[in-house]
């Protein structure tokens, strides 16, 4: 099948500009938006947009479903009356180049707290209906995402398994009476999960309108603290105490000796399989409520995943395991073929393919090629693992399929720039060769080639758009802080950008 050509910037909304703290869901993600749809981009490509936990990790939330209140822009709620000038009144002083979650997080909850008050009070009669017919649609997570959260909070914000054993166990006794006793906190929860799908369903309404589409990110697994586990112990191997009795990670490999430990819990595949995987369908279907195309990030896990026994220090001591394969995406398949319709007006870009696209990155077998390959799923390529084994190297574009997306780079590499300062000559002289360069603009060397690629769909992210260093690199896979703070200047999407991103369009068949 030949596809239109199109392109697209990876950015995660808490990098966007603002006077907030954190990049939100207000007018610089509206403004965003403008610019892809100005310069001739097709997709806006976030990451998970879950309520971030351990070390502020969108690949860490405390919910596979639910989203995430520090993106809830307050001068959204200031138009709307929930919040009043002197509300604002007392902000901090937000680094603008930086999120200091420790500084926005306690001060973004407490506007959203003033908002829930002020809501309370009754002055906004049209909008209970909403709010009530939101908490019906949303039920199936939402009432134990409240009720974990709650709980969370008077536990001292233990990590569930560490719950007094009634609530970790879900007594129905138990978890009747705070949910009497504290009703009040658990429908703050739900207000600001309100607030947060009211704001991001009106922006990605507006993206969808000016032609712009969502790449979306569904994490493989889910933490061990979250709702997701503690509401479906039976879906995972814990032990009596709701421990993890083995855990995801991945081999040694070139780039680490003793593997990636990551830690969540292991899906128990032959109950998901039992259920009809009614869990991940039901998943799938929140997530593409909200953007038009989901990243499925370590596809090869479905095929086959690396399990550790818990306790281990390093991943190197564990073994291949089935995934469910091709069962498992027969019944995605289905469910996204008469349960909705996600794909707007991108019928002509993606086809009639399912809207996932396979991160088959890391150690790739033939069992995940035909897995990918069996559903037409395209794969992704990465431009900085291109230059260290010569010609031969399968990132390198003149080895791509049609079928496939080609990243400058992702969020958990090196920037190009960051890349080239970091690598070996020997590295940086073959990428030069290759790209025809002298290396003096290298990361706008990488933007051009990926969008002259044959690559259906060519990323770059914003930071490579920028030639920024690694000083803005996004994260550290295995550092355990200083993640996630990134975020772009005011005036970084000034005209002159656009009119360059916009040539590279025009010249290589990628305008929208």
């Amino acid at each position: 099948m030949k596809y239109k050509r199109c392109s697209g910037v990876l950015l995660h909304p808490t990098s966007l500009s603002g006077s907030y703290g954190i990049g939100d869901l207000g007018p610089e993600a509206y403004h965003f938006v403008d610019f892809l749809a100005e310069t001739g981009c097709t997709f806006w490509q976030v990451l998970p947009l879950g309520p971030t936990g351990y070390g502020d990790s969108p690949y860490q939330c405390f919910s596979a479903f639910a989203g995430n209140p520090y993106l809830v822009n307050p001068d959204l709620l200031l138009r709307e009356g929930f919040l009043k000038d002197e509300d604002l009144e007392g902000k901090p002083d937000f680094s603008s180049d930086k999120v200091d979650y420790g500084l926005v997080i306690p001060w973004k909850l407490s506007m959203l707290d003033k908002a829930y008050y002020r809501f309370k009070d009754g002055s906004f009669p049209q909008l209970e209906v909403a709010l009530t017919a939101f908490e019906l649609e949303q039920e199936p997570w939402l009432n134990d995402f409240a009720l974990f959260m709650t709980i969370k909070e008077l536990q001292g914000d233990k990590a569930w398994c560490e719950w007094e054993p009634d609530l970790r166990a879900r007594n129905p006794k138990a978890l009747k009476k705070i949910s009497k006793a504290h009703s009040e906190v658990i429908h703050r929860h739900i207000f600001r999960q309100f607030l947060f799908f009211r704001q991001w369903e009106r922006l990605h309404t507006y993206a969808q309108k000016r032609g712009v589409y969502i790449i979306g990110d569904i994490p493989i697994f889910v933490a061990h603290d979250s709702a997701d586990i503690w509401a479906n112990r039976e879906l995972f191997y814990l032990d009596e105490q709701g421990k993890p009795t083995v855990v995801a990670g991945v081999p040694p490999d070139y780039f680490s000796e003793t593997g990636q430990l990551w830690g969540n819990p292991l899906y128990r595949w032959d109950v998901h399989a039992q259920t009809g995987y009614t869990w991940w369908l039901s998943r799938f279907t929140t997530v593409l409520s909200l953007v038009d195309i989901v990243r499925l990030d370590h596809f090869r896990g479905f095929a086959g995943y690396w399990e550790v026994t818990a306790g281990e220090s390093t991943a190197k001591n564990g073994r291949w395991v089935p995934g469910p394969g091709s069962s498992f995406f027969e019944m995605v398949a289905g469910r996204l073929e008469t349960g909705m319709s996600p794909l707007l007006g991108l019928a002509e870009t993606w086809g009639t393919g399912l809207p996932i696209i396979a991160e088959d990155l890391g150690e790739i077998t033939p069992d995940v090629i035909k897995l990918r390959d069996d559903f037409d799923l395209p794969g992704m390529k990465i431009l900085v693992f291109a230059f260290d084994s010569g010609p031969t190297n399968p990132f390198l574009p003149h080895h791509y399929p049609q079928n496939c997306l080609v990243y400058t780079g992702t969020h958990d590499n090196d920037t190009v720039r960051g890349w080239y300062e970091r690598v070996d000559e020997a590295e940086r002289n073959f990428a030069r060769r290759y790209l025809g360069s002298d290396g003096s603009n290298i990361a706008w060397d990488f933007v051009r080639t990926a969008w002259a690629s044959r690559a259906r769909i060519a990323i770059a992210p914003m930071q490579d758009l920028l030639g920024l260093g690694n000083e803005a690199r996004m994260n550290y896979p295995g550092r355990s802080g200083g993640n996630w703070t990134w975020r772009m200047s005011a005036e970084a999407l000034s005209p002159a950008l656009g009119e360059r991103l916009s040539e590279l369009n025009l010249l290589f068949e990628r305008e929208k």
